[in-house]
């Protein structure tokens, strides 16, 4: 219960599709989502496995309580070995595809090898099949959900765009034209499978162990969500109200993290977003927050631009890390990385990269042309070049870590990543806590996984601190690894105890509070496991160079960089919370705690 109880193993270098039961144990191990996913990579693939190759297999992912009740439940994600950071990825997403693949009957799919042409799945409660896709390769997402959704009525329609066909390193997936598994790359591995789109429809019932009590737990839930001032603040103004936040405290990245303080901030904050442009609310299946926004351009050089968005990170690595202040561009930008099918905040960070490169003097000018902190029209241009790797696009289709490496000129001190993902949109020298949480991200430097500006904003933790940084840190990865896994959302305001019998109501196991975060633990550690074997220790634990040498030149931080010894003694004190040794490994007495 709350499990369908089976998934599709599809093989699509042989055609051959099969129907697997669901193993409950591992189930009530791992509960789903990202959890039994990485399990399931953990287990299915050797060390040195190229990403873009058939032998890397691709997990499209739901948990217990997708498609019920529960708010947010429309979420699901994307698992596999990332061909941008070459380590674990899951890649989380929203819309209503996670509810339709449970309602067709499957918990997930797995898919393993190339087919040898372009091609699509379609999954429903009475049919599962192998489309040719030949018709389809080369379009953009829009035009590709449009026609299958026309085709297969009644569908959900997840698919790539260029980019992904053309293996650029951090290409997107794009389901429900507002929503993409952006992050890591999971858009180039469906490239490389040939594998275009997934879709699915179904209407099967979704069981609970005890339906009565789940329908009263979950609409007190609602209720309680609906009520949130948190949840009210979000509908409102949507993830763009920490625009004008990030850049009051001083950690909104700023012309490549040069400066978390930005100028024309206060021309793509969320207020005036709000005020002149939105038209419409959206939301994911099950979801009462809403939080998407529809905006709309009528004067100027953008007038008659309609686009879902920006989010905050779009805004804060396209715009201000840019230097880019008209609104218009952010949202044309945003256009053009959803139907080319791009991740936001990578290709943002990438274009930042270059931008600074070009303004050093160390690209070839001719190629970039006016290249420049605060060119619209060149992002736009350079955009399209990468999706299609033409020209210098070649150059940026793998991220800013391989782009310096070619470049050299010592530009790697620039290039703003973890692990080779690009940051995300909060400056570090800004907040302390999320220098740890990037640093030590199971999938390079991610927001997702520990978001720590509220608790420093708040004084919950000290601001230009580690006091505190390494339990927050760890205790809030090991939380988010469980909600991630059943599978929800990044922004349900909710307390592990609801949840806990939320969860046990559905499926009928016994978790407490303590053995759900336990299992949470048990996931991030596993995800540990899968990058230890990859080559990755403490040494990759590490903040970009600029961070430490350089100090914040304005706002709240200024004055402060990162003190490179400090760090290193709360990364060992992390580490020590965590029962790892101090080259960042798990020890074997910490997995026999783990049942691992």
């Amino acid at each position: 219960m709350g499990y369908m109880g089976k998934y599709l193993d599809v093989n699509l270098s042989t055609g051959k599709i099969t129907e697997v039961t669901l193993d409950m144990c591992l189930a009530e191990m791992f509960i789903g989502g990202k959890g039994l996913g990485a399990k399931i990579l953990y287990d299915t693939l050797n060390s040195g496995v190229d990403p873009l190759s058939s032998d890397n297999i691709l997990l499209f992912m739901t948990g217990p309580l997708s498609g019920t009740s529960v708010q947010t439940s429309g979420r699901w994600c994307i698992v596999t070995k990332s061909p941008h950071t070459g380590i674990f990825l899951d890649s989380q997403i929203g819309g209503k595809f996670g509810h339709r693949l449970k309602r067709a009957g499957f918990d997930f799919i797995l898919f393993r090898g190339k087919a040898d042409m372009p091609s699509y799945l379609e999954v429903s409660s009475e049919t599962v099949e192998i489309h040719p896709a030949n018709d389809l390769w080369g379009k953009g997402t829009y035009e590709v959900e449009e026609i299958l959704k026309k085709k297969h009525i009644g569908s959900e329609v997840c698919t790539i765009g260029p980019a992904g066909e053309n293996l650029v390193t951090f290409a997107s997936v794009m389901t429900d034209r507002t929503h993409m598994a952006g992050r890591g790359g999971a858009g180039a591995v469906m490239g490389s499978k040939n594998l275009k789109a997934v879709v699915v429809r179904g209407s099967r019932n979704i069981e609970a162990v005890d339906p009565k009590k789940f329908k009263e737990l979950t609409r007190a839930f609602a209720k309680k969500v609906r009520e949130n001032p948190g949840v009210k603040r979000r509908h409102e103004i949507g993830t763009v109200m920490w625009v004008k936040m990030a850049n009051e405290a001083g950690f909104l990245p700023t012309k490549n993290f040069q400066s978390g303080v930005f100028n024309g901030a206060d021309e793509i904050s969320g207020e005036r977003m709000r005020d002149e442009f939105v038209v419409g609310h959206t939301a994911c299946y099950r979801c009462l927050i809403a939080c998407g926004k529809t905006t709309r351009f009528t004067e100027g050089k953008y007038a008659g631009l309609e686009v879902d968005g920006p989010e905050y990170e779009t805004s804060a690595l396209l715009g201000a890390s840019c230097e880019i202040n008209d609104l218009g561009a952010i949202a044309k930008s945003n256009l053009i990385c959803d139907d080319l099918g791009m991740d936001t905040i990578t290709v943002g960070g990438t274009i930042a990269f270059a931008m600074e490169c070009s303004k050093k003097g160390i690209l070839d000018q001719k190629d970039v042309r006016n290249f420049e902190f605060g060119n619209a029209e060149a992002q736009h241009e350079m955009l399209h070049l990468i999706a299609n790797r033409k020209g210098i696009g070649e150059l940026f289709a793998k991220g800013s870590f391989a782009a310096a490496k070619e470049i050299d000129c010592d530009s790697s001190d620039f290039a703003v990543q973890v692990k080779k993902l690009e940051l995300a949109g909060v400056e570090p020298r800004g907040s302390f806590g999320m220098a740890l949480a990037y640093a030590t991200a199971d999938r390079g430097g991610c927001h997702q996984r520990c978001w720590t500006p509220s608790a420093e904003l708040s004084g919950s933790l000290t601001r230009f601190s580690f006091d505190g940084v390494p339990k927050f840190v760890k205790e809030a990865q090991d939380e988010r690894a469980a909600c991630f896994s059943l599978v929800l959302c990044d922004f349900l305001p909710f307390d592990v105890v609801e949840m806990v019998e939320m969860l046990n109501t559905a499926t009928g196991f016994s978790y407490t509070p303590e053995s759900y975060l336990l299992t949470g633990e048990r996931i991030w550690n596993v995800t540990r496991l899968i990058n230890t074997r990859e080559g990755i220790t403490a040494l990759n634990d590490v903040l970009p160079v600029r961070f430490y040498q350089e100090e914040a030149p304005s706002g709240d931080p200024k004055g402060q960089n990162i003190d490179l010894e400090k760090f290193e003694e709360t990364k060992l004190e992390y580490y020590r919370l965590r029962g790892w040794d101090r080259k960042g490994i798990p020890t074997k007495e910490k997995l026999k705690t783990l049942a691992l």
